[in-house]
């Protein structure tokens, strides 16, 4: 069915680009204006396909191994015989506000458009498949032409980087398995990718405990639910963070924080982490009397570990000399960063950290 779109927006992280992937691409590809027959009648200005590449800030994990960077890599090598219409560009999460992840996407599209000299009333579509309650933000642009393609049977991405992470010495099948499901331009930069990069090996290392992790609560009679706390101290304009000494998150900087004992108020774990983590010079009657307020995060894929909900506290000391600090017990470091700089860090902060620092104390 001819569509003609001037162009077609596809979202989607690609962790990694899989073969149903490609065919979705090559399938908007078709749709867009001058190749609905499949040769380009209008050669001096063929339709765009813009492929938005979403979790661009966060850090490498199991669940997000690769840099924006990397994938886009991916894409466009795949897609190299399309590069005259193809269009690339981030994405960052907003996990708590979606609204202004609504807003980043339409900007995003307006931007690429208007770079790329479109007009103002193009013809945009919208393209992706129902396949599940993750596909919910298919149906957040009406203003778009929705285009809902089928299933194409490929392993998902989750079980690509299930396979990969466990592809062991010799162990060639599962290595064959992520072979045979995605394009050949991306199964060679994961190769390299495994056999190369030093960041691999910490990504296995943490797949391990990730799943040890899990594992240790299959014989629960009720999926878990952990319950943490975590500190937002700003002071002078600075923000305190620690590094993390161990999986999860091995070197990522985070919030001080940690899980809550049985016998304690919220607020008291989290001066207990507080302190533990940072040996902080403040008293405890200090840090409480300049309690700003307190908020709940509870996104259900905040923490690979599980369903893990923390209760953050922001303290706040306009100004004066910023206090000693230094890491103990899980960090190995602790430090006060300017808050412009922490807020850039996305993709060296840990879990959703970077979005609870936003709440508190904003952008920029």
């Amino acid at each position: 069915m001819l569509m003609d779109f001037d162009y077609v927006v596809f979202i989607g992280r690609f962790e990694p680009f899989h073969n149903g992937h490609l065919a979705v691409a090559r399938h908007a590809l078709r749709l867009l204006r001058g190749n609905a027959d499949g040769t380009n009648m209008q050669p001096a200005k063929p339709g765009k396909l813009i492929l938005l590449i979403g979790s661009a800030d966060a850090p490498r994990t199991p669940r997000n191994p690769w840099t924006a960077a990397e994938r886009r890599v991916m894409v466009q090598a795949t897609l190299e015989d399309a590069a005259e219409q193809l269009i690339v560009r981030p994405l960052r999460d907003h996990l708590y506000n979606e609204a202004q992840w609504i807003a980043a996407v339409q900007r995003t599209v307006a931007e690429a458009i208007r770079a790329d000299g479109g007009a103002a009333d193009a013809r945009i579509g919208l393209i992706g498949q129902r396949k599940d309650a993750s596909s919910y933000y298919l149906e957040e642009f009406p203003q778009w032409r929705l285009i809902d393609v089928g299933h194409t049977e490929t392993l998902s991405a989750t079980d690509l980087r299930r396979h990969l992470f466990e592809t062991g010495p010799g162990d060639y099948g599962s290595l064959m398995l992520v072979r045979a499901n995605v394009p050949e331009p991306t199964f060679a930069m994961l190769d390299a990718f495994r056999k190369h990069d030093p960041a691999f090996a910490g990504l296995v290392e943490e797949y391990r405990f990730l799943r040890d992790y899990r594992a240790a609560w299959d014989a629960a009679p009720y999926a878990p639910t952990f319950v943490t706390t975590d500190a937002v101290v700003v002071h002078s304009g600075h923000v305190l963070l620690i590094r993390r000494r161990s999986a999860p998150g091995k070197g990522l900087w985070a919030l001080p924080g940690g899980f809550i004992r049985p016998d304690e108020a919220l607020l008291d774990g989290c001066l207990r982490e507080l302190r533990e983590e940072t040996r902080l010079k403040l008293p405890a009657p200090v840090l409480r009397g300049s309690l700003k307020g307190g908020h709940v995060f509870d996104h259900p894929e905040r923490s690979l570990r599980g369903r893990t909900i923390t209760h953050a506290f922001h303290f706040e000391f306009p100004q004066g000399e910023l206090p000693g600090v230094r890491g103990s017990d899980d960090a190995d470091k602790a430090r006060w960063f300017p808050v412009a700089e922490a807020l850039e860090m996305g993709p060296r902060l840990f879990e959703d950290h970077l979005h609870i620092l936003e709440y508190f104390i904003g952008r920029g």
